[in-house]
């Protein structure tokens, strides 16, 4: 049946839903890249809060959805910003969630990889930064899961030049125990991480972002760069030491730096394979045959709503994105921690909804349907 969905002057126009999904079943694990989904939490909407109150989580629900991600294949990006890190999610549930995910990852043999920030305070010395980034590798370390060293706000503040991140990080990269990720989250992301590396100029931070890997290769099994910019992307995987991976997290530009050039190829990590999940695996076994252009075909036509859950202001991205898992029926409600469902309008959950639908990946298109009817009623739309 016709649906009647606001464009974005504000016009119901009427769009035809899909009436079946992909076809698309787990499989088996890639072998020619490797691939993370970072993962939204589900919050408990039967919780007494207020959006400045501690996060309540609905545990059962946010582990199903990571038990969803490996049984296609993916890794799980754990407590990184997907799942509202400092915008919703604070170092105390942050902590649960690692514990309980990297259980479950134990449990299920899947593949995990858990952020580890400062969040645990909001400013500091770089002795009391330091000390903070150590509490968090030690819990992940603890819980079995690789590390990814996430950029810090309290850093970006405390931080007089690019001496200070080489100092932090050094020290950081000469405790772990095992090989680290290094996240760097572009101001796009987080405006509080702006000059991070010790520069506002790009050029520069790069420069400082390459001297901290080339110092420690051996703790670095890769780096995920989340800039949006492929072109620089391409520029530092090309002026990585031999072994170090780029994990690419441009939102934008994915399927180009994952199929890569002849001088080399992106791995992945990134929050828009939350919702393209399936889709996302599907295309990568393609591209394990040696298919690059099957691989493009399949994950190009996503890129149109990856972009538009990551239009600026790109930091409310999580709101497209759990509210297409709520759609997709990986959740019974739409409401995030932090009340962050109400980041963006209702424009631009049509035109998610229109987009999603479009490239089959509702489970149950005519659940997603329903759902869509329900969220546009509760904002007055009667047909």
């Amino acid at each position: 049946m016709t649906i009647h969905l606001p464009d974005a002057q504000g016009e119901l126009r009427a769009y035809e839903p899909r009436p079946e999904p992909l076809a698309l079943t787990p499989g088996a694990p890639f072998t020619s890249r490797t691939v993370f989904s970072a993962a939204h939490v589900v919050a408990d909407p039967f919780a007494d809060v207020s959006p400045d109150s501690p996060a309540a989580v609905d545990w059962d629900a946010t582990l199903a959805f990571r038990r969803h991600l490996w049984s296609h294949g993916l890794g799980v990006a754990e407590a990184m910003d997907t799942a509202q890190r400092g915008m919703g999610l604070d170092w105390a549930g942050a902590a649960e969630l690692i514990r309980r995910s990297a259980a479950e990852a134990k449990a299920v043999g899947g593949r995990i990889a858990c952020g580890v920030g400062t969040d645990q305070i909001t400013a500091g010395s770089l002795v009391e930064v330091r000390a903070a980034y150590e509490e968090q590798l030690a819990l992940v370390e603890e819980s079995g899961a690789q590390a990814i060293l996430m950029a810090s706000r309290a850093l970006a503040a405390a931080a007089s030049g690019p001496e200070d991140y080489l100092e932090v990080y050094g020290h950081l990269l000469r405790q772990a125990a095992e090989p680290v990720v290094l996240h760097w989250l572009g101001p796009m992301f987080d405006p509080a991480l702006e000059g991070y590396w010790g520069s506002s100029d790009l050029d520069a931070a790069t420069d400082t972002f390459l001297e901290v890997i080339a110092a420690h290769p051996d703790k670095v099994d890769g780096i995920k760069v989340s800039l949006l910019e492929a072109r620089r992307e391409i520029d530092i995987r090309r002026r990585l030491p031999q072994g170090v991976r780029c994990y690419t997290g441009d939102d934008f530009n994915y399927p180009e730096l994952i199929a890569g050039d002849e001088q080399g190829f992106s791995h992945a990590l990134l929050g828009i394979f939350d919702p393209l999940g399936p889709l996302a695996a599907e295309a990568v076994r393609v591209l394990d045959t040696g298919n690059v252009d099957g691989f493009r075909e399949l994950l190009d036509p996503t890129v149109e709503l990856s972009r538009h859950l990551f239009q600026a202001p790109t930091r409310f991205y999580k709101t497209g994105v759990v509210f297409l898992a709520w759609l997709a029926g990986h959740q019974s409600h739409f409401t995030m921690v932090g009340g962050l469902q109400s980041a963006r309008s209702l424009p631009h959950f049509a035109r998610a909804y229109q987009l999603a639908d479009g490239l089959g990946l509702f489970p149950d298109p005519k659940l997603a349907e329903e759902r869509m009817r329900n969220l546009l009623s509760l904002y007055g739309v009667d047909r």
